[in-house]
């Protein structure tokens, strides 16, 4: 699990957090609204996003994220972390603790755990 966490506000635009990912080299954004979790936005959300619509980068992210992500408790096995991914086709689940986001897991960290 990854404990630096990047994120953005549902205002933000598609473009700065492309620009986000890109600099800090990372699959996903969370979306927060205050303290809250509202969403998650993907390597996967930026090809829809700009396959869809010509301007999309100028578009809020709250267009394009995915709402209300699934999240996962920090004391998941590492296995069933595995198999809620691969059944739910994504890549990067949020780790919540008491109603706060304590990190960010993604299929590559649990792919580099089994080996």
């Amino acid at each position: 699990m990854k404990t630096t966490l990047y994120s953005v506000d549902p205002s933000t635009t598609v473009g700065e957090a492309i620009s986000l990912m890109a600099r800090n080299k990372i699959g996903s954004a969370l979306i927060m609204e205050g303290g809250r979790l509202i969403g998650i936005f993907t390597e996967r959300d930026t090809v829809r996003a700009i396959s869809q619509s010509h301007d999309a980068p100028d578009h809020e992210i709250s267009s394009w994220m995915t709402g209300d992500p699934k999240t996962v408790g920090p004391d998941l096995d590492v296995d069933e972390a595995m198999k809620m991914m691969l059944a739910s086709g994504f890549r990067h689940l949020p780790v919540v603790e008491r109603g706060e986001v304590v990190g960010m897991v993604s299929m590559r960290d649990l792919a580099a755990e089994q080996q």
